[in-house]
């Protein structure tokens, strides 16, 4: 079984240190919660000006990074060789052709105990098929950080809310992670601010989030999504309304990026056979499955995919393309198209 971000952390602790870190991803929160661990506690401070180097993928190459990692440390058992953002790095060859030795393949395959080498490869996976990769997988450890789901953020929500002492709703966990959708680092920083603002162990609620991380309660996405899953065209546009004199706390582009995905997730529901499986089907938390369900017995199969036509040619004119009207005019006509 592959080790989690968490259990990485205790080992380090522990002092069982490996002399070769890959952590690759498409979500790179684990990957900063491992890397950042290690930067600022595996040294002392007296220890890491001369034993600690911080190299960033653009900006370095790999047999820079080989060459430092063959040093020895300075008054420490160890010196860590922290290679940021290395999706960006030149790699270089990855063979091991017998005429002509592989430095970088040859050093993974025998590193140094007393180097702590991380490579930090964000936003995409590591080829597995390299000798670079089996390298590390043979004598340090690799650490895959995966994307999760939509329907699983609001639980992520729920568990990092409970590591920190605090609570959260349900119904304020599934509109956070509407919101914010799927980035954890970008929602784990917005609970953080929030958290240091309240009483420790308090729980977050609807009220707290639009206080603090400006998601109006009456007047935001949800509520609109709300009002079109309904058919209530005067709320609609009340909210609209509210929208275009608000334009920076909600921008056309959130607005549509949102309702593309709630009407993409609609015409989903339509084509599940199953509807007793219909939240994990369409990916969504179970507690807003009812919202898709009416929004389907109000929006017929051919009306849905008329939607998304419209959101995505709104999307276009919001840019430029062929239209001059403002945001707020777009926004009606979209409303009244759907609605109607």
């Amino acid at each position: 079984m592959a080790a989690s971000a968490p259990d990485i952390i205790k080992d380090l602790k522990n002092r069982k240190i490996k002399p070769v870190y890959l952590l690759h991803g498409e979500e790179p929160f684990y990957i900063d919660l491992v890397s950042n661990y290690i930067e600022h506690n595996l040294l002392t401070s007296a220890e890491k000006g001369f034993n600690q180097t911080v190299l960033y993928g653009k900006d370095t190459d790999v047999m820079t990074v080989i060459n430092a990692a063959k040093r020895y440390p300075m008054m420490s058992d160890y010196q860590v060789i922290m290679v940021k953002e290395a999706q960006d790095m030149k790699w270089g060859r990855d063979d091991d052709d017998k005429k002509s030795i592989n430095p970088v393949l040859s050093y993974l395959e025998n590193p140094l105990e007393s180097t702590v080498l991380v490579f930090c490869y964000k936003y995409g996976k590591f080829d597995k098929r390299k000798k670079t990769y089996k390298a590390i997988e043979k004598n340090g450890l690799i650490f895959e950080s995966t994307a999760l789901y939509d329907n699983k953020i609001p639980g992520w929500i729920e568990g990092y809310v409970s590591d920190k002492k605090y609570k959260i709703s349900q119904q304020a966990s599934a509109m956070l992670s509407e919101y914010l959708g799927n980035d954890l680092s970008k929602i784990a920083n917005e609970l953080d601010k929030l958290m240091l603002n309240i009483s420790a162990g308090q729980e977050i609620t609807l009220q707290l989030i639009a206080d603090n991380i400006g998601i109006s309660k009456e007047y935001n996405v949800f509520e609109l999504q709300s009002a079109l899953t309904r058919k209530d065209v005067y709320k609609a546009n009340q909210i609209v309304n509210y929208f275009e004199a608000n334009p920076k706390a909600n921008p056309i582009v959130l607005v549509l990026g949102n309702l593309n995905n709630f009407f993409s997730k609609v015409l989903a529901y339509h084509y599940v056979k199953d509807k007793g499986n219909a939240a994990r089907e369409i990916g969504v938390n179970p507690y807003f499955l009812k919202d898709y369900e009416q929004a389907a017995r109000n929006y017929n199969l051919g009306k849905t995919f008329q939607i998304i036509s419209y959101l995505r040619e709104y999307d276009l004119k919001s840019k430029g393309v062929e239209s001059n009207t403002d945001h707020g005019g777009l926004m009606k006509e979209l409303m009244f198209k759907i609605l109607h």
